[in-house]
């Protein structure tokens, strides 16, 4: 009998979330994919091989037979394979859904595959071409002298040559498969590599230690990219392959350099921002083993490499290493995964780490190496507290203090650069009626809408709505209404009124659109051609600016009061953060922090670079409140477009969890139902169930109850720790 294949079909929907048998009558190997009958009629869909055998339960008169491999190779690996089964037991997925995750979603679709060009090379001598056929004479000298080229690129050049040439036997046209490059080729400077005696050690500690995880906690500019670099260059030597992942996708471009400098065309970068061609040939290059090194944001954990030899999560405490769409993995928890099943080191590095991270690291169950100093003992720069309250009090409407107008006045007379932090985008917060209080909120999504100057028009962060900016109040008729906050837009605004001279730049959500957005905007300010940088959280990634002396945070507080338990913790990172950005060799960098709560202890810790201060602080906090990680939160939320539809299986729903409560009350500190802080989104209803977990509560158990529920037009899902409770 022919051999039998196990195959996963790629439908992700938990009625054919099963294996089915086909027949082979050719070698298949596991892991590829393959089209096949499926369905009672004609219907062909694509599917997984995921073992293959010699003999099957099922009559041989019901059996199909697989058509033909899709793919001229294994798509998933073995690793990968038995990693997407974890991913599916996990996190209660149908097989076919955690499978997607390996794979560039364009190659499902079919709507990418191998890019191939013509290319044109000389097979005889130019000097058989006769004198009086000018272009074909210089055709074939321009190929002797550069050799094969692009056959369109020839065509331009010397039109009709090419083909008169071909004809003569004195070139001949190739077709090759030709890798598209998402950077073009760009590199870094190839700088030294010569380790301070702290890396050295650092270096020394985590190849030596037992333990699969290491936190590297060093101050910002301690040099922990050199470390990595070292460790992956070392596994590179023992044949090995790497994983370097990095927050988003603003880093990775400037990653990419140091790596390509250093590595060559042995770095392939994953992520988001690339095309779809680009995607598929890098992922193509990681699977075929041409490259080495995966270097990308969270969706690079999923690399088709093997033999992995080293894993780095860098500035690990970045809220986008959580996926947000299903299934909703954490990228800690996959590395892991790999990490043993490679049996190589997983090392996390941070100069603020997750309290969750360092608590682990001191309790033992990681290694914990500390780089307290900046390389070349650079200091770092002093914090000076602003209080704005004083300001209002002196009759200063600015969003500047006048401290931070005169350090800026002195950075711009001195020839440097500033840095203007501020925590969102648009001109302005929210749009308020002086005279009755009101906020203009979207109709989709009940969430107020911000005013973008530009175009004159209030929008929608959630669901991306437009809306005319109103004369007067919708509520009262008003005509009081006033910007509430202080956006990009506005900031710029009043900069270019203060120093009409100095060149700015600005860099959020609106400005760095497309592939190289954030790459042409940080490239122009390193290149000096602008002298202030106003920008939001993107400006807080490890970029390093030499001439940067200055850095202000105008709004140092608007984290703090963010409902989510982790809002302290995140305004101590991006203070910390941004803070790193400012200071060079010759001069020591400033950065003035403007708040309306100077007593705040977070910003007190965040001034003063004490991180071991604030851990106690907020591990005490976290402690006495049973947070996290003294207790998980669990969301399990429910949407969808009919409002009665989805409350009938948020009943259902809160049923079966109630039944899971009632036996393990004394695990649950809470437990309720209740609309989502945002009601709608997109036009859907969001209703959720909150739940506070003891150590040993039965999550398994709630994750099979949400599973249990089906409503054909409501999505049902499970939260763990969500970054975001709106």
């Amino acid at each position: 009998m022919d051999m039998v294949a196990e195959v996963i079909v790629d439908i992700a929907h938990s009625d054919v979330d099963k294996i089915f048998d086909y027949v082979c009558d050719y070698e298949i190997a596991v892991g590829t994919r393959v089209a096949v009958p499926f369905g009672n009629g004609r219907g062909t869909t694509t599917g997984f091989v995921i073992r293959l055998k010699s003999s099957t339960d099922i009559p041989p008169e019901k059996l199909k037979k697989i058509y033909r491999p899709l793919d001229g190779f294994p798509a998933i690996n073995e690793e990968c394979l038995a990693l997407a089964k974890k991913i599916a037991t996990r996190y209660r997925v149908p097989l076919a859904l955690s499978l997607r995750l390996f794979l560039p979603a364009e190659m499902r679709t079919g709507k990418v595959s191998e890019a191939y060009k013509t290319y044109a090379r000389l097979t005889g001598d130019p000097a058989e071409v006769p004198p009086k056929a000018k272009a074909q004479r210089a055709l074939a000298e321009f190929l002797l002298e550069h050799g094969e080229q692009e056959a369109s690129e020839l065509r331009k050049k010397f039109g009709a040559a090419v083909n008169a040439l071909e004809k003569k036997g004195l070139l001949v046209l190739e077709k090759k498969r030709k890798m598209r490059d998402p950077y073009g080729g760009k590199r870094g400077e190839q700088a030294e590599h010569i380790l301070t005696p702290a890396q050295r050690e650092a270096v020394r500690r985590i190849q030596s230690t037992e333990k699969t995880v290491t936190l590297l906690h060093g101050v910002t500019g301690s040099g922990k990219t050199e470390i990595y670099l070292t460790l992956i260059a070392e596994q590179l030597k023992k044949n090995k392959t790497a994983l370097f992942l990095v927050p988003e996708i603003s880093l990775t471009p400037q990653m990419l350099f140091q790596l390509r400098s250093r590595f060559q065309s042995e770095v392939a970068i994953l992520h988001s921002g690339l095309s779809a061609g680009e995607r598929f040939d890098e992922w193509e290059r990681l699977r075929s083993g041409e490259a080495k090194i995966a270097v990308g944001a969270r969706s690079a954990v999923f690399a088709p490499v093997e033999n992995i030899g080293l894993i780095v999560i860098d500035e690990e405490h970045d809220g986008s290493y959580s996926s947000e769409s299903s299934p909703r993995y954490n990228t800690f928890d996959i590395a892991l995964l790999r990490a043993k099943y490679n049996g190589c080191k997983l090392v996390l590095g941070s100069a603020t780490p997750a309290v969750e991270t360092y608590r682990r690291a001191k309790e033992g169950e990681f290694e914990l190496i500390t780089l307290p100093d900046r390389i070349n003992a650079r200091p770092l720069p002093t914090v000076r507290l602003v209080d704005m309250r004083r300001e209002v009090r002196r009759g200063n409407p600015s969003p500047f203090s006048a401290l931070l107008k005169e350090r800026l006045e002195s950075c711009l007379s001195s020839g440097n650069q500033a840095i203007l932090f501020l925590n969102r985008r648009g001109y302005s917060q929210t749009v308020m009626c002086r005279d009755c209080g009101n906020v203009i909120k979207c109709e989709h999504c009940d969430v107020a809408l911000t005013y973008h100057s530009e175009e004159d028009c209030l929008k929608c962060h959630y669901c991306g709505a437009r809306y005319k900016m109103p004369e007067g109040c919708p509520d009262c008729g008003g005509k009081h209404i006033r910007y509430v906050g202080t956006g990009t837009q506005r900031v710029v605004g009043e900069l270019k009124k203060l120093y009409p001279k100095a060149r700015i730049l600005r860099m959020d959500m609106d400005t760095t659109s497309g592939k190289e957005g954030h790459y042409k905007i940080l490239k122009e300010f390193s290149d000096r051609k602008a002298d202030i940088l106003v920008g939001t959280q993107m400006v807080a990634k490890g970029h390093d600016f030499p001439a940067v002396t200055l850095v202000g945070i105008l709004d140092a507080d608007m984290g703090l009061y963010f409902p989510d338990y982790r809002s302290g913790e995140r305004t101590f990172q991006l203070v910390t953060q941004v803070a790193g950005r400012s200071g060079r060799a010759e001069e020591k960098g400033e950065v003035v922090l403007q708040t309306y709560d100077p007593e705040n202890a977070i910003l007190r810790y965040a001034a003063a670079y004490d991180y071991a201060g604030f851990y106690e602080h907020e591990i005490s906090m976290r402690a006495a409140t049973s947070f996290p990680p003294f207790a998980k939160i669990v969301r399990v939320m429910v949407t969808g477009e009919d409002e009665q539809e989805t409350l009938a299986c948020l009943k259902e729903v809160y049923g079966s969890l109630s039944e899971i409560y009632g036996k393990n009350a004394d695990k649950f500190l809470f437990f309720n139902r209740m609309h989502a802080p945002v009601k709608r989104i997109q036009n859907k209803y969001r209703y959720q169930v909150l739940m506070r977990l003891l150590q040993g509560a039965p999550l398994a158990e709630i994750y099979d109850a949400v599973a249990a529920v089906k409503h054909k037009n409501v999505l049902c899902y499970v939260e763990e720790n969500p970054g975001n409770l709106s």
